[in-house]
């Protein structure tokens, strides 16, 4: 037996107590005289997915699910900034003002240890080391000063906010299996996204939108491809997947009534499909299908709350103004970052912000300056928009890519050009509200910002540290899947408890 999750017994346990001696009868005799053509249509169907959790049934159908945390949390929401590409941490924030002395000089051997490079720069004769061509300014954080890329002056705004960790270490070295890892906590695809996960343990505060949403901007240079299985809930209950809100008139697709229906005749569809589902559900006792009216129900009240959701008219002119002007611009950063607040305010549990357009192996000067100018104001504002309106002590915010950038330049180096390959050994993310310690910076690099030396982080360390802000024991946050037991951590993940307020 595995140790209970959040959703109560044992799976097996729960399948039994739903199966009465009648039903157990009038199944078998069934199956006795339709036992060839149910598996006919089963070969046509696909196998119905296995009992994996109990259908929770209190609240009722679609309706917000709230489920106790293993102990008491310090946030409730999580914002997810992921910058997609990997972000120079030698450009942005970590410091390292003594390699304008060694500008052009190969990287020595005792640093790179023969560590795994990509084959993008494998084939180079030398391993030219690039200074940031980028000034670094001193914030007053509340240790002894926070410093940042001049790239980033609104950010360094809210530098008694933030949590710096300049340790983090991953094993992945090329992009889809590096944002795999970060969003799933596994290389290989299929894995149910963090976002599932938070949502699996933690349930939804908000009748009228879904637990777990995801948010798409589009910015500059190379773009990685973004697959909608970051954000899927792999074998977890499909009602916890991501949502993905677009731009456009259809913020979600489907949500629209085709032309000639009016919404009563919805609800009586729905009324009816609903009722064809219980039945399916009372002979089957699959969760899948309470899943699908869950869904339905919630895409009938979201037809209603997207739209207001999107508008944002009721927002002052002072808070647009923090923003940026292009917060007015559909899709832009400034605008996902405000519509990221909304979404919490109303009580959405995950916000996934995805930003593209950070892989710089050439010409990095140019396409990083405008993806921080992008950026750097919006993120600055949604952290002091959530601390005016009382909401950052209960959201947490988390800044990351999916690893870093190499210290040597890849292809031509000189003082204002120069690229950089995947650096997996160390890079820096960030956090802010959400019960961790505000203003400091954890961790540290070596003198090449090439291998962690103090405190180093592993991705299944964050997170496992940002469940346990959330109230989650990672250890105990299981689901059973093909007789095994699973959770985000895998069999690894020690709480970084030196960042936790």
């Amino acid at each position: 037996m595995s140790e209970l999750t959040p959703h109560g017994s044992d799976p097996l346990e729960q399948y039994l107590l739903n199966m009465t001696r009648r039903r157990f009868f009038g199944m078998a005799g069934r199956s006795i005289g339709a036992g060839l053509g149910a598996a006919a249509l089963s070969s046509l169907i696909g196998a119905r997915p296995a009992m994996a959790g109990p259908p929770d049934l209190a609240a009722g159908p679609g309706q917000p699910r709230m489920i106790p945390p293993h102990f008491a949390p310090k946030a409730k929401h999580v914002i997810y900034l992921h910058m997609e590409g990997a972000p120079s941490q030698l450009d942005l924030y970590d410091y390292k003002p003594h390699l304008v002395d060694r500008f052009d000089e190969d990287l020595p051997d005792s640093i790179r240890q023969g560590q795994r490079i990509t084959t993008m720069t494998s084939g180079q004769s030398r391993f030219p080391v690039a200074p940031t061509k980028f000034r670094f300014n001193r914030f007053e954080n509340n240790q002894n000063g926070l410093y940042l890329s001049e790239l980033l002056p609104e950010t360094g705004t809210i530098a008694k906010e933030m949590c710096l960790i300049n340790s983090m270490r991953t094993d992945a070295i090329n992009h889809e299996p590096g944002i795999t890892f970060f969003q799933t906590g596994s290389q290989q695809p299929g894995r149910p996204s963090f976002g599932s996960w938070v949502s699996y343990g933690l349930g939804s505060e908000c009748a009228n939108l879904p637990s777990f949403v995801v948010l798409i901007t589009q910015g500059i240079g190379n773009m990685q491809a973004l697959s909608a299985r970051f954000w899927g809930s792999g074998f977890l209950p499909s009602e916890h997947q991501g949502c993905k809100i677009r731009t456009g008139e259809n913020a979600v697709l489907y949500l629209k009534d085709p032309d000639g229906v009016t919404r009563a005749d919805r609800r009586r569809m729905l009324d009816l499909v609903n009722h064809l589902n219980e039945q399916e559900f009372a002979e089957t006792l699959d969760p899948e299908v309470q899943a699908r009216i869950a869904q339905y129900e919630m895409a009938y009240r979201m037809q209603m709350s997207v739209p207001e959701l999107t508008n944002f008219a009721d927002e002052d002119a002072d808070t647009l103004a923090m923003y940026g002007p292009d917060v007015n611009k559909p899709g832009s950063f400034a605008a996902n970052c405000l519509l990221s607040r909304r979404l919490v305010e109303r009580g959405v549990r995950f916000v996934q912000l995805y930003m593209r357009g950070w892989d710089q192996h050439n010409n990095l000067p140019g396409e990083l300056a405008a993806q921080c100018n992008a950026v750097d104001r919006a993120q600055a504002a949604l952290v002091k928009d959530l601390k005016r309106r009382g909401l950052l002590d209960e959201t947490l915010v988390l800044w990351a890519g999916e690893f870093g950038r190499t210290v040597y330049s890849q292809g031509t180096l000189t003082h204002d050009n120069y690229g950089r390959d995947h650096h997996p050994r160390c890079f820096s993310v960030w956090l802010a509200g959400g019960g961790v310690k505000p203003g400091i910076t954890f961790g540290k690099t070596d003198d090449y910002s090439y291998n962690v030396v103090e405190n180093p982080v592993e991705v299944h360390d964050l997170h496992a540290t940002m469940l346990a802000l959330l109230g989650l024991d990672h250890k105990h946050l299981i689901y059973r899947h093909q007789g095994r037991d699973y959770r985000l951590t895998d069999v690894a993940g020690e709480l970084v408890t030196p960042i936790m307020a």
